[in-house]
């Protein structure tokens, strides 16, 4: 099983919102620590605003964070949302060009690893994610703002 970049990024995204609860973050700041394009970043950050993910605010003092608590945030559910699909294979998908989905049995155990991975990921939160903040966010690069 493999996800796409994008939900990649997305999950990172929520990591280091979650590595910082404490305040609102801006998209350049988790680019920089990612090394991830602004423009690629600010259309997943989008998509997880609108899925409810995120919470973001512009102007003076705006910037990005948790729009839940990270014990509910599933890691499951957040990929389910950001991947396109799960057509793992051609049979997958209704307009299946392969002649044997008629009676293939490959498509039945495909389908069962497909929902082991899935539920794998369903028994994690992004509170077990973040567990250890202080290491996260040293590994991160986080910057602590002084008041």
């Amino acid at each position: 099983m493999q996800i796409t970049q994008h939900t990649d990024y997305a999950l990172r995204v929520l990591i280091y919102l979650g590595a910082c609860p404490e305040r609102r973050v801006t998209i350049k700041e988790v680019a920089e620590s990612f090394d991830i394009s602004r423009s690629h970043l600010m259309k997943i950050v989008n998509q997880l605003v609108t899925l409810g993910f995120v919470e973001g605010s512009r102007g003076k003092g705006g910037g990005l964070r948790l729009n839940r608590a990270p014990a509910e945030i599933g890691v499951g559910e957040v990929v389910r949302q950001m991947e396109p699909g799960f057509d793992l294979v051609d049979c997958f998908r209704a307009e299946s060009s392969c002649l044997l989905s008629p009676g293939c049995r490959l498509k039945g155990a495909l389908h069962t690893a497909l929902q082991a991975f899935l539920g794998a990921l369903d028994e994690v939160t992004l509170a077990d994610l973040i567990v250890n903040q202080p290491r996260l966010r040293h590994m991160l690069g986080v910057i602590e703002l002084r008041a």
